[in-house]
This record gives structure tokens, C-alpha cells and sequence, in this order.
């Protein structure tokens, strides 16, 4: 076990690990059902049996989503941190960041643009407003600016003050969020979340891109050792299980399990961050990633669909935008007449196209 004076010593891996692909790809394929029915049905148009349990579990997706960022870039890039090549590694982050940046800016156009004037698109192009079901690009691109700035800090640091980190930048956020910033609602919710914004807050999601950066190095630390990787994924599903139990308990002691449930699937907590939401949707995220762990490279291949996903994650929610967006809301109309189960069929095909078109643009740059 390491002391909380020690400083990660972390051995590399070559390759993609394909169980947190699996992870990935269980996050965005969440995500795509959630965006499919909220995108052509609307979910107050949503049936009580959809939303719970349905789209109470598609809650997962964010908190695992933005884990998974941390966990990949502990794997890739914080053992290079050190290294003279650093400032090339570092370089490569900032321009994946302006290609996410670049695709958000685009896709909130295609977002917006059948049902919006353009003013409003403009406005919202320029930080004056936010779209809704591709802000988690524009979370990702910020991101891409000061994750790798403080990534060899990161590698220097003892234990006790990485755990100091997630505690403190947790309490920030929270305690930030009594002020108004001077009325400026976007910095706000660029920085701590907006209950009026569906933007997702650098301080208030950091804590979970500081715990994926843990996780990544447990996963370092254990490659190879059965035993450690088997303790890393009971206590991943452990810790995951008393945080939805104790999503439960609070939701029992308040009166109504169900209506708790309920409000977690309408997305009550959600932005800003709230215990409830958080307690639920990061728990459930630790048992997904767990399982996956657990299952390794063997589930990984048998789930090839949610792999070739989460292995291209940007290329996957283009896909999908595009597909609920232009083509099947705008083109095709389908937002007017689909019903739910519909939905949810068009949800589950998207997948698998986004799987497809991943695999496919492989295969014809493999063959180019």
C-alpha cells in the first residue's frame, strides 16, 4: 500500500487498454440513449417506466465519462511527464483540445440551427449562452488547456496532497457557489456550474478528473499482478456501492425513494453538482468501471460495439450529433412523430452505427 508521503513511480503501458475503452464506450453509449430520446421525444414526453429505471441509469454516463478522461490520461501520459519529450506530449493535449473545441463550436450549430434564429446561434458561438446536448465538448476543450499544465506537478506530488486536491477543489466549488461573480452567469458557469446553464463547471468537475488521475495510477501500479488488479476492482465496486447505497439511505431518511429517484432521472442535481445526483451517478460510475476492469480484454472484445465507441470517443459523439440533429430531427422530422420505444430502438442503432463508422474510417485509412 503507498504511504501518503510517496510520489508515483508509475510504470508505462504501450497500447490501448481496451478495458477502459469498454468503460468509455458504456459512458457514450449511455449518453447516445439519453441524447436520442431527449433530442426527438423530450423527456417530460417521456412514459414513468422510461424514466425510471431507463434514464435513471443513463446517469452514469457523465460522471464515468469525465472519470475515464482522468484515468486515460494518468495511463498515457503521466508517466512521460518527466521525460524531455514532455513539451512535445503536453503540445499534442493543447491541439486535441482546439480540435475538440473546433467540433463543439460546429456541432453547436447543428445543435441549434434547425429550431434557432441565427443571432442566437452567434450568441451562443460566442460564449453569450450555451447550447444543451454538446457542452460536455466544451467542458473537454477547457480542460485540454490546464490538465496538462498541472499534470507534472501531478507526478511530483506526494499522496496526501493529490487526496488534499480533490477535497479542496470539491469544497471550492461548493463554497463558490454562494457568489454571483458580479452577475457574470456564463464565467459562473464555466467555472462552478449555473443552475440556468447546462454548462459543466472546470472547478466542480475537476474533482472527478483528479480522481480518474488516481484511479489511472492504481491501474499502473497493479498492470500485470492479478492480485492487485483484482483488489483495485472489488474496491472500485465496493466504494461504488455505498455511494448508491447511500444515495438510498439519504433518499429513505428524506421520505420517498422513488421520488428521489425521479428527480435524478429529470437531472435534479445534476448542474450544479448536488449529493443526491453525485452520490448516484459517481457511484454507479465506479461499479461500470470496476466491471469492466474486472472483465479486462475478454469483455472488452465480447462488447466489441461500446469498444470500437470508446475507443474514438470524439468520432462517436460527432456521429451522434449529426445523426439525432440534422438527419433524423431536421431532415427526416422524426421529433414530431417517433414515440419513445422508437426512440430508444433509434438510440441503440446509433451505437452501433457510430461503431461502424469508426471501424470503417480505419479501415479506409488502413487501406488509403
Amino acid at each position: 500500500m503507498p504511504s501518503f508521503n510517496e510520489v508515483p513511480v508509475l510504470p508505462r503501458i504501450e497500447g490501448r487498454v481496451e478495458a477502459i475503452d469498454l468503460a468509455r464506450g458504456i459512458a457514450i453509449g449511455l449518453m447516445i440513449l439519453s441524447h436520442t430520446v431527449s433530442g426527438l421525444v423530450g423527456i417530460p414526453n417521456v412514459p414513468e417506466w422510461g424514466i425510471v429505471p431507463v434514464h435513471l441509469l443513463t446517469k452514469f454516463s457523465s460522471s464515468l465519462f469525465i472519470t475515464v478522461f482522468g484515468i486515460a490520461l494518468a495511463v498515457a501520459f503521466l508517466p512521460r511527464t518527466q521525460n524531455e519529450d514532455w513539451p512535445q506530449r503536453r503540445l499534442k493535449l493543447w491541439l486535441r483540445g482546439l480540435e475538440v473545441w473546433f467540433w463543439y463550436k460546429a456541432l453547436t450549430i447543428v445543435e441549434m440551427l434547425p429550431f434557432y434564429a441565427p443571432a442566437d446561434i452567434l450568441t451562443t458561438l460566442l460564449y453569450g449562452n450555451f447550447a444543451i446536448w454538446v457542452e460536455i465538448l466544451g467542458f473537454y476543450a477547457i480542460a485540454l488547456v490546464w490538465v496538462p499544465l498541472i499534470l507534472p506537478l501531478w507526478a511530483k506530488a506526494p499522496l496526501w496532497s493529490r487526496l488534499a486536491a480533490i477535497i479542496g477543489f470539491t469544497a471550492l466549488s461548493a463554497w463558490l457557489q454562494e457568489f454571483d461573480f458580479g452577475g457574470h452567469a456564463i464565467l459562473k458557469a464555466l467555472l462552478v456550474d449555473h443552475p440556468d446553464y447546462y454548462a459543466w463547471g472546470q472547478l466542480s468537475r475537476a474533482p472527478l478528473i483528479f480522481i480518474g488521475l488516481l484511479i489511472g495510477e492504481a491501474a499502473l501500479r497493479c498492470h500485470g499482478e492479478q492480485g492487485a488488479q483484482r483488489r483495485l476492482v472489488l474496491a472500485l465496486i465496493a466504494l461504488g456501492a455505498v455511494m448508491v447505497g447511500a444515495f438510498y439511505a439519504l433518499s429513505a431518511a428524506q421520505g420517498d425513494v422513488y421520488a428521489a429517484m425521479t428527480a435524478v432521472a429529470n437531472n435534479v442535481g445534476k448542474h450544479p453538482p448536488g449529493l443526491a445526483f453525485m452520490l448516484f451517478s459517481v457511484g454507479g460510475a465506479f461499479i461500470i468501471l470496476g466491471l469492466a476492469l474486472a472483465g479486462g480484454r475478454t469483455a472488452a472484445r465480447a462488447l466489441l460495439p461500446l469498444t470500437l465507441v470508446g475507443s474514438d470517443a470524439l468520432k462517436a459523439f460527432i456521429f451522434h450529433i449529426v445523426m439525432i440533429f440534422l438527419v433524423l430531427r431536421f431532415l427526416l422530422g422524426l421529433n414530431d412523430t417517433i414515440t419513445y420505444p422508437q426512440a430508444l430502438g433509434a438510440g441503440g442503432l446509433l451505437i452501433l452505427g457510430a461503431a461502424l463508422w469508426i471501424w470503417l474510417t480505419r479501415w479506409m485509412a488502413a487501406h488509403r
